[in-house]
């Protein structure tokens, strides 16, 4: 899973026994090297995915830790293109890219749960950061992406199927939220990291209730599953007026 250029398994444990924004200051550096970075692959058929709509005027990518987001923003908007992330060590090692040409773009440090913005976004993005939500946190977390998004603004992100009930990765990712709640009730500070529940009805109940109106789009480059359903869908909820 990791590249010898990525963490050591001791690494990996100081980070899993810190806070999420510790962790992820200790891990920036490597993280580019570790399977949590979001594949090109995701990146390049939502680009692909958000040209048809486009080209948008300003974007955000919500919790863009090393910035791989930001290439996508770059090629469907015009005006510029924020990163925002609440880690320093993940903006430090973003503000290292090499920035693809087209928008300006800036890296600003805050939290996605109390976003420093007006309603100045057309687009607002997010790649592999809503696992470090609980349940309860979504109806905030909209409620914010709502307000940082312009009338008729979009917001975008893409969701893989869940594994089947009974199958290798479906047990293995129960095992894994297993790990982190006992992890979360024996260690303080908690480290913040499910992939459980992040359920596809409940996000589009609380995107309705935060102001959007939500559609799903299949990803063809990822194919279908046996039942005939998408394998990923990019989820696309604009901003009501």
């Amino acid at each position: 899973m990791f590249s010898p250029e990525g963490p050591t398994l001791r690494e990996l444990a100081v980070q899993a026994l810190s806070s999420v924004e510790r962790g992820y200051d200790l891990l920036a550096p490597k993280f580019e090297h570790t399977p949590y970075r979001t594949p090109d692959r995701v990146l390049d058929a939502v680009a692909s995915a958000l040209t048809p709509s486009g080209p948008f005027g300003a974007g955000l990518d919500l919790c863009c830790g090393t910035g791989a987001g930001v290439g996508v923003l770059a090629r469907v908007c015009r005006e510029r293109v924020t990163g925002v992330d609440f880690s320093a060590g993940m903006l430090e090692a973003a503000r290292g890219r090499v920035v693809p040409e087209g928008p300006a773009v800036s890296w600003v440090r805050a939290d996605a749960r109390a976003l420093p913005f007006g309603p100045a976004f057309d687009l607002v993005v997010s790649f592999g950061a809503f696992g470090h939500f609980l349940p309860r946190e979504l109806p905030g977390l909209f409620t914010q992406v709502h307000s940082v998004l312009r009338p008729g603004g979009c917001f975008a992100f893409p969701v893989g199927a869940p594994p089947r009930p009974g199958s290798r990765g479906y047990w293995t990712l129960l095992g894994f939220d297993a790990a982190m709640r006992v992890r979360n009730a024996l260690w303080r500070p908690p480290f913040v990291m499910y992939y459980r529940t992040f359920r596809l009805g409940d996000v589009g109940r609380e995107l309705a209730r935060a102001g959007f109106r939500t559609d799903l789009h299949a990803l063809p480059e990822f194919g279908r599953r046996p039942d005939g359903s998408p394998r990923v869908r990019m989820v696309v909820a604009r901003r009501l007026p």
